[in-house]
């Protein structure tokens, strides 16, 4: 065995119950079919926007793992929001 070369784990650790196995690709087939469901609304949406969000979906469908911000992430960002929802408002009122 090469230098760079690590032992493959023994059968027994690899081995999982079927049930889990089962699980696991259906999870893994429903993640693809979502992402090819929302790569063909992406092909056939004429809106940019749409186009945009659901090419991002596609993409965080195919990496579940991957890093997104978190509302903790932006501590002042809802209050932000509720103050120019809430000064949106008051100046409707006033027009």
């Amino acid at each position: 065995m090469k230098p760079f070369q690590t032992v493959p784990p023994r059968i027994e650790q690899a081995d999982v119950p079927l049930a889990t196995l089962q699980q696991q690709v259906a999870a893994i087939v429903t993640g693809q079919r979502n992402a090819q469901l929302l790569t063909e609304a992406a092909d056939r949406t004429a809106s940019p926007s749409d186009r945009l969000a659901y090419q991002l979906d596609a993409w965080l469908v195919r990496h579940p793992n991957a890093p997104v911000a978190q509302l903790a992430d932006y501590p002042v960002w809802a209050a932000e929001m509720t103050a120019r929802e809430n000064a949106n408002r008051e100046a409707r009122k006033e027009a």
